[in-house]
């Protein structure tokens, strides 16, 4: 990644080991760095604590401290109100209509990405740094390219998929060609930082107790209805369509046995009939994606823009392997009449339980060339039983 010698660089900084150890790479490299903690709620007890959660009363101390240690200012900004909207109302939006987000997705698109990198860009700062594993390089025409990180095991392109040409232009990760986290660890011990040795957050910041089910059903209305199998048969009820995913296997209580003896898996959420339609593993396998609310990281590759197909690899979850694929760009009307892009992505390998509203990330290479919200998944064993 090509930088200006010095630059004015914001860090977000999320109280953990990886952004305050970007941070101090960014003020080692001789940028002017400010770092900035993001306050995402004004009720600390929404929030996970500990080492389960990010965003909390203890990570902005943790914030506080490794930017004290490093000698820059630190400031704490209020996204609450857009966090709320912008990340929570969707996450409960998308399940209402039997789709499955990617809440720390849509963070990274709206808040770390746009909200934030708007108001960097407004108050004079080149570039915003975080402490991702990714890596952003220029081609030979100075067009920035979003990567995989040098330690795939850590990479985390596949969350930062969503951003945009122009956001790239903006973004720095100081840590792209880290070989391992345990290095990252190492340099912030000796750099004195005190949170070297914090577990890594994990799962959905905003349930603070882990139980998603149990939190849904306070936001959304659990109306009773019928669990049926792949041929439509009634094979038991549920207390609500909404607080299930594609590929659930456990708490579906089913009152009639498969006949194979082997368990199901819920295959498909049709809230519109409030209905939760489940059958054997094996239909859980997709052969096409179609996805909408397209985006590419950089400029696009030329077939985007002819609708000619490309080989590419695709990925539908962070620490997902991708599969190959050949995806192509269709131009279709919604239900309105409006044109829209269309994302198809056949895929070489079926992929195991594929949700609408989950995200594919296409890849050439170690290259992310862009993403798209899944619309609807196919499966070729399914249509033939149909």
């Amino acid at each position: 990644m090509i930088q200006k010698a010095s630059m004015r660089v914001l860090a977000a900084m999320s109280g953990g080991v990886d952004s305050a150890v970007a941070a101090a790479r960014a003020v080692e490299a001789g940028h002017d760095v400010v770092g900035v903690h993001l306050a995402l709620s004004r009720m600390p007890g929404t929030l996970r604590t500990g080492s389960r959660g990010c965003c909390t009363i203890e990570d902005s101390r943790d914030a506080w401290r490794a930017c004290d240690v490093l000698g820059i200012p630190y400031y704490v900004w209020d996204f609450s109100e857009r966090f709320k909207e912008d990340v929570v109302q969707d996450f409960i939006d998308e399940y209402a209509a039997g789709r499955t987000p990617n809440p720390c997705m849509r963070c990274n698109e709206r808040i770390k990405f746009a909200a934030l990198l708007e108001k960097a860009i407004a108050l004079g700062f080149d570039a915003v740094c975080t402490g991702h594993y990714a890596k952003v390089i220029e081609d030979a025409d100075g067009n920035r390219e979003l990567h995989r990180a040098a330690d795939w095991a850590k990479d985390q392109s596949y969350v930062l998929g969503v951003l945009t040409h122009e956001q790239l232009k903006h973004s720095m990760f100081p840590l792209a060609d880290t070989p391992s986290k345990a290095e990252v660890r190492a340099e912030a011990e000796r750099r004195g930082l005190s949170v070297a040795n914090k577990p890594d957050s994990h799962d959905i910041c905003f349930i603070s107790d882990g139980d998603t089910r149990g939190w849904l059903a306070e936001k959304i209305e659990m109306t009773t209805g019928d669990i049926v199998d792949e041929t439509g048969a009634k094979v038991g009820e549920h207390p609500g369509a909404n607080a299930f995913t594609v590929g659930q296997r456990r708490g579906l209580k089913l009152g009639t046995p498969a006949a194979d003896g082997k368990p199901r898996f819920v295959l498909e959420i049709r809230p519109k009939e409030n209905k939760v339609v489940v059958g054997p593993e094996a239909l859980l396998a997709i052969d096409e994606i179609r996805g909408i609310k397209v985006s590419w990281a950089g400029l696009p590759i030329p077939e985007v823009a002819t609708g000619v197909a490309f080989e590419c690899h695709a990925q539908v979850r962070a620490h997902g392997d991708p599969v190959p694929a050949v995806a192509r760009v269709e131009a279709v009307e919604d239900e309105s009449g409006v044109e829209r892009a269309e994302l198809v992505v056949t895929l070489t390998d079926p992929l195991r339980g594929v949700a609408p509203g989950q995200t594919v990330v296409l890849y050439q290479g170690s290259r992310v060339l862009g993403q798209a919200t899944i619309d609807a998944a196919r499966s070729l064993q399914r249509v033939a039983l149909q």
